[in-house]
């Protein structure tokens, strides 16, 4: 962007006249001349406005913390440390005042909860500009990965009648009128006469419909929002989230893992090529923050470490009940450190993902055949095991820190098999959509679903997912 601050601060030629346009962080003033930090969202840096405390005595009177800038000067060295160049005021026009008994953010550390209930303000502070930016860099990797891969730009239903995940955990989609709901003769709701004619809800997955996709474009992907009704006020849950969701025709389970890991390495490493300063500053506030832990409880990397870690080694790659018997025989087990148990059959928790990855084999995870009793519907079954110990190639990606981070598998290709679990969940009817891709040229195929926010949440080392999309979804707030 022209005149930006950062294209100002990364100038080559100075003393020429220029225009900085953006808010003030800071303001000091001496008996002759005040500093102005200047931000625009460019960059993490600042811009320092040199201002004549005389000739801008009006002006300055309305410059405080927040206040909206244009100023005409001249771009020079920088006499002080800190900043290459400096602004030398010639003209500042004040754009926008903040008065400072109203406005919410001054130049003092707040805490996360508090820009939180500020969020409509906290993109113009230090931790959030940081955050966003890496945030839309992620983004941006993600749609140049696939399409330099030969994948497809894919947009799958925001609303929908059918449930990808199997939970019901969905909102709700009406055009009716909830003081005057129509009924039928039984009493139920008459959704026959609602906009769609049908029940319809906010989407939790594009999968079903990136699999109608990849059946006739051979490699989809999809990226958008999706939506789940779940009760939950963890750290790792949204209401409203985004989806990255590939579906690939042809692909095996291993084709599966080989993409994941390829394209998770990939994305770390743009963000580590292409955000560095705001990289740098996300890591020393992470390490300010574990600082403040218990010793026992402090990460054993730094966040930049971390993402070296991932980028830097090949993924482990074992099978679930492999995963099993390694916590089994562990000393975390033995000694009863383990707050969930550990059995064969089990979905597992954070706690069991993170000892695979940081104390066992220090290095990023995938698992593979999952029991079929905790996985969905659509993934492929293995042959010839053992009743009770039915698996299927499903594929788990585990990280340092956060433990899953992708979840997906190779789909369930075989009309008699897919339709039978169907059946079991009593889902056919209204997917008979989907069953018609195994009834006609089916393929082998397989996917995966990554959650944006768990992505820029591992990426920028923050705590809170809330913290890490713009404006969080959760329950009882839906604010701003």
């Amino acid at each position: 962007m022209k005149n930006s601050i950062l294209s100002l601060l990364q100038a080559t030629t100075l003393d020429v006249q220029t225009v900085a346009k953006g808010w003030v962080r800071h303001k000091r003033s001496s008996q002759n001349v005040s500093f102005v930090t200047l931000n625009d969202g460019s960059t993490i840096k600042t811009l320092q406005i040199v201002a004549d405390a005389d000739k801008f005595a009006e002006e300055l009177k309305r410059i405080h913390t927040g206040a909206c800038l244009e100023v005409h000067g001249k771009l020079i060295a920088s006499q002080g440390a800190g900043q290459s160049v400096e602004l030398v005021a010639e003209k500042i026009i004040v754009l926008g005042e903040a008065n400072p008994e109203h406005y919410p953010l001054q130049p003092k550390e707040h805490t996360l909860e508090f820009l939180r209930e500020n969020a409509h303000l906290r993109a113009r502070g230090n931790t959030f500009s940081a955050v966003f930016r890496v945030r839309h860099a992620l983004g941006y990797a993600i749609h140049k990965y696939f399409n330099d891969n030969g994948f497809y730009y894919w947009h799958s239903p925001i609303i929908t009648a059918s449930d990808a995940e199997g939970a019901g955990e969905m909102f709700q989609v009406t055009a009716l009128d909830l003081k005057n709901l129509p009924k039928d003769d039984k009493g139920n709701i008459d959704f026959k006469q609602d906009f769609f004619g049908r029940p319809t809800n906010l989407t939790v997955s594009g999968q079903l419909e990136g699999e109608l996709g990849a059946m006739g474009l051979g490699k989809v992907y999809t990226f958008g929002p999706t939506f789940r009704a779940e009760n939950s006020n963890t750290t790792r849950h949204l209401a409203e989230f985004w989806m990255i969701e590939p579906e690939m025709a042809f692909y095996d389970i291993h084709d599966n893992m080989d993409l994941v890991e390829d394209f998770l390495r990939y994305l770390i490493k743009y963000a580590l090529d292409n955000c560095a300063d705001d990289l740098e500053f996300l890591d020393q506030r992470f390490l300010k923050e574990e600082s403040k832990k218990k010793k026992e409880e402090q990460a054993e990397m730094s966040l930049v470490e971390k993402l070296r870690f991932v980028v830097e080694n090949q993924f482990e790659r074992l099978t679930y009940t492999e995963a099993i018997n390694i916590l089994l025989n562990s000393n975390y087990h033995k000694k009863k450190k383990f707050l969930f148990e550990v059995k064969w059959g089990i979905d597992l928790q954070s706690e069991h993902e993170r000892y695979l990855v940081e104390k066992h084999f220090k290095k990023p995870v995938i698992l593979t055949n999952y029991p079929k009793a905790i996985k969905a519907f659509y993934m492929k079954q293995n042959e010839n095991e053992e009743a009770g110990k039915e698996t299927v190639r499903a594929m788990d990606v585990l990280f340092p820190g956060i433990g899953e981070i992708v979840g997906g598998s190779q789909r369930e290709e075989v009309y008699e098999r897919l339709k039978a679990r169907t059946d079991e969940m009593h889902i056919t009817e209204e997917l008979s959509w989907y069953l018609d891709t195994r009834r006609f040229g089916t393929a082998p195929h397989s996917g995966f679903g990554l959650g944006f926010e768990r992505l820029v949440l591992f990426v920028t080392g923050m705590g809170n997912i809330r913290d890490v999309i713009p404006f969080p979804r959760t329950p009882l707030n839906a604010s701003f």
